[in-house]
């Protein structure tokens, strides 16, 4: 299974940019599918998820309100529309989605409930 994440750029600051995420390969089903971003520096974190069946979604609490997090089954495509962005969302963004395993509140944001990782898009918000 290989993740290409694509979308990423520069934005000002209140501005929007949408990330998407095709999975390609050896897919038979998965059972969720994430976002993380990562700056230089700093441990990488989690920002959405959601399950691939019930459609189910989590966000971290710096996302929520700006960013929606919905795929598109039929494509194997999960997206990010982020709105209002800040400079502090500055980073890079990765998917991630996993084969196994059940999201719930207390663990969606682990990054051990990922199998695959895409390499990642950058995303940069002048202020």
């Amino acid at each position: 299974v290989q993740l290409q994440a694509s979308g990423g750029g520069v934005v000002q600051a209140g501005g929007s940019l949408r990330l998407s995420c095709v999975a390609t390969g050896s897919i038979f089903s998965f059972n969720h599918m994430g976002w993380y971003r990562q700056v230089l520096g700093k441990e990488r974190e989690s920002v959405a998820a959601v399950t691939w069946g019930a459609g189910r979604t989590y966000y971290a609490d710096s996302v929520k309100g700006r960013f929606t997090i919905f795929r598109d089954n039929a494509k194997n495509t999960v997206y990010l529309q982020m709105n209002s962005l800040e400079p502090e969302d500055t980073a890079v963004y990765y998917c991630a989605a996993a084969s196994r395993g059940t999201l719930y509140g207390g663990n969606w944001f682990r990054t051990t409930m990922y199998d695959y990782w895409g390499q990642g898009t950058l995303v940069t918000v002048s202020s």
